[in-house]
């Protein structure tokens, strides 16, 4: 019963409503705490119950990378799906009375990420216990644990900005004013965590050696490449001297948040970037390239495979991957999926990307669409019939779709799928090539009213390329989009370096150069200097940004990374504000389809959105939680 009292305790502090009791969270099988530590089986099972309470990146509906920004949207004739809280948050409907996706408290479609840490903290002081484990077990485990720890704080972190630390859980001699936990500084939690990864690191193995078992468990590199991804979070516009913030004390009369920027931040945040690159290269990690084996594909359709599988294929046979973890995508995949089968399959072709994301992709020039003077940027909503022989692969011949589909970059053909556009899978002995008719009453369009994607843009890309698309139902192919992957590093170390330098040079190009050349584009000197209307846009600091900014919402676009990049840039009210858009779904013929259409256009995202409001319960029980600004 004490320790009962001791987890209460906790919980409170941190202004937890409606906990559940210990015995509702330990493994299946174990019966107490001590019993959890008896013997190595039982603590296993504790150690995956702490893997067990990271964030699922691979749900469309609970994780907040994905429903809820402005990237995916969904059929909104489903009301399953319409009231999630993702969905709802998309349209503005974030709240303090009580919050959606309440990582906080665990409601609202949110799990309790500090039952997560409190676990971990459990586990930390128990496993010295274990008698008939190795050496090297321990200490393995023990590094695993500091890391979940130290990716649960993060995770926080990102959501709520300043956040409490609990290193250790609280004992139950504690006095309850003690109890009574404050949000530490950002800067505090920021050292916090990048010390706790370096712990961690020390103990963490090269590689996984035993795949088949071992996915998705952390390595050294995995550890240095979150520290990375933490110290960028700091060094970002949103928490590095953000005058929104500026004036937040608690009650003790500690100032939250950094009064000005600096830019020593960006300074550390390169060197860790780089010490987990250099990392990852010398332990073999290398950008993802198909491999087509003895099969005969074309070239262009090599590529396509490339880009897809980069973030698709699975961690064994990936060398991109940093850290994945071991759930699947495949309810990604199920809603993503056009309906190709003979007769509907529930749940099929209900997520789908905005316009404005069909047109952030570069024309096949390399260059946004609204700055090459080759595309016709004003006539982009036009029609036009495909007998155009460099468009086979992507097009289905003597059809019609819009003008914004044609002579785009390979990415904009192998992330998304459109109405008379091809939609190709890898097959036993070659490839299967199907054509998306995606108008209403055709066989990927409108059949019935929650059975559809308004906005007329499938996301291909999270639909493995491997998944059979022939048959009487989906076969997906089991894979996880991967949490880091090597691209991401590439681009946030072009990012660090052009925010550190005075001027972008050849250190910066080179990363964003190596994705664009996987992509088949040219560098981005070469492609702004001969296709551009802006041809110097690539040698000042503020134009480089743009551009990386810019790669990382194509090159990593549908893999949860959006919604925080915007966050952290401090973008958001810039791009959420913005309508979203589509074509006509209920258009029956090619001129009726192709339609722009409104489908929301009322969410008013305001500097306070940045930063996920606290439960007003919370706040009223705990009066050392500050609430976030504006809420």
């Amino acid at each position: 019963m004490n320790k009962y009292r001791i987890i209460l305790l906790v919980l409170l502090s941190l202004g937890s409503f409606g906990c559940k009791k210990y015995l509702d969270v330990v493994p299946d099988g174990v019966a107490t705490l001590d019993n959890a530590f008896s013997n190595r089986a039982n603590a296993e099972k504790f150690l995956f119950s702490c893997f067990n309470m990271m964030p699922n990146q691979n749900d469309p509906f609970t994780y907040p990378g994905n429903v809820g920004s402005d990237e995916i949207w969904w059929d909104m004739d489903n009301s399953g799906i319409h009231g999630r809280s993702g969905s709802q948050i998309a349209r503005g409907g974030q709240n303090m009375t009580d919050p959606l996706w309440n990582y906080w408290d665990g409601r609202r479609d949110g799990k309790n990420i500090w039952v997560g840490i409190r676990d971990c903290n459990i586990f930390l002081e128990n496993i010295g216990k274990v008698l008939d484990i190795t050496d090297y077990e321990r200490s393995r485990w023990i590094a695993e644990v500091k890391f979940v720890k130290a990716y649960l704080h993060y995770y926080l972190f990102q959501l709520y900005g300043p956040i409490p630390i609990v290193d250790k859980n609280l004992s139950m001699e504690v006095d309850p004013a003690e109890a009574r936990v404050y949000r530490e500084p950002v800067d505090k939690v920021t050292d916090y965590i990048v010390n706790l990864l370096d712990e961690a690191k020390e103990g963490l193995p090269e590689m996984i050696e035993d795949p088949i078992n071992e996915m998705g468990r952390p390595t050294k590199v995995a550890a240095a490449a979150l520290k990375a991804k933490v110290l960028v979070w700091t060094a970002s516009p949103l928490l590095n001297g953000n005058p929104d913030y500026t004036q937040v004390t608690d009650n003790r009369g500690t100032k939250l948040f950094p009064a000005t920027a600096d830019r020593n931040k960006w300074v550390r945040a390169a060197t860790a970037i780089k010490e987990a690159m250099d990392m990852a290269h010398l332990l073999g990690n290398a950008l993802y390239r198909y491999k087509n084996g003895l099969i005969n594909i074309a070239d262009t359709l090599q590529l396509n495979f490339t880009i897809r599988g980069a973030a698709t294929e699975r961690a064994t046979l990936n060398p991109e991957i940093i850290f994945a973890p071991t759930t699947s995508a495949n309810s990604f995949q199920n809603y993503c999926t056009p309906n190709f089968y003979p007769s509907q399959v529930a749940g099929s072709q209900e997520l789908c990307a905005t316009l404005k994301v069909a047109e952030q992709f570069y024309t096949n020039n390399g260059v946004p669409i609204d700055e090459d003077p080759s595309w016709n940027y004003a006539d982009r909503y036009s029609r036009q019939k495909n007998t155009d022989k460099t468009h086979k692969y992507f097009i289905a011949s003597n059809e019609t779709t819009a003008k914004l589909n044609y002579f785009r970059e390979p990415r904009f053909y192998a992330n998304l799928a459109f109405d008379r556009g091809l939609y190709d899978v890898q097959a036993l002995l070659g490839v299967t090539t199907a054509t998306i008719k995606n108008r209403s009453g055709e066989p990927q369009g409108v059949v019935y009213s929650a059975n559809h994607i308004p906005t007329g843009y499938f996301i291909k890309k999270l639909v493995s390329f491997r998944s059979s698309i022939t048959g009487t139902g989906l076969s997906p192919y089991n894979y996880t989009i991967p949490v880091i992957r090597l691209a991401d590093l590439y681009l946030l170390y072009a990012e660090a370096l052009n925010e550190v330098k005075d001027a972008p040079d050849q250190e910066v190009y080179q990363w964003v150069d190596s994705i664009r050349t996987r992509a088949g584009l040219k560098g981005v000197e070469e492609s702004w200097r001969r296709y551009s209307s802006l041809p110097t846009k690539p040698t000042t600091k503020e134009g480089m940004r743009e551009i990386i900014k810019r790669e990382r919402m194509i090159e990593l676009a549908f893999e949860g990374q959006r919604a925080f990049d915007l966050r952290r840039w401090k973008d958001a009210q810039k791009y959420l504000n913005q309508p979203v858009q589509g074509w006509n779904f209920q258009g029956l013929n090619d001129q009726d389809y192709y339609e722009v259409t409104t489908y929301f256009n009322s969410r008013n995202y305001t500097y306070k959105d940045y930063l996920w409001p606290l439960y007003q319960v919370s706040v009223i029980r705990n009066s050392n939680l500050v609430q976030n600004p504006g809420w």
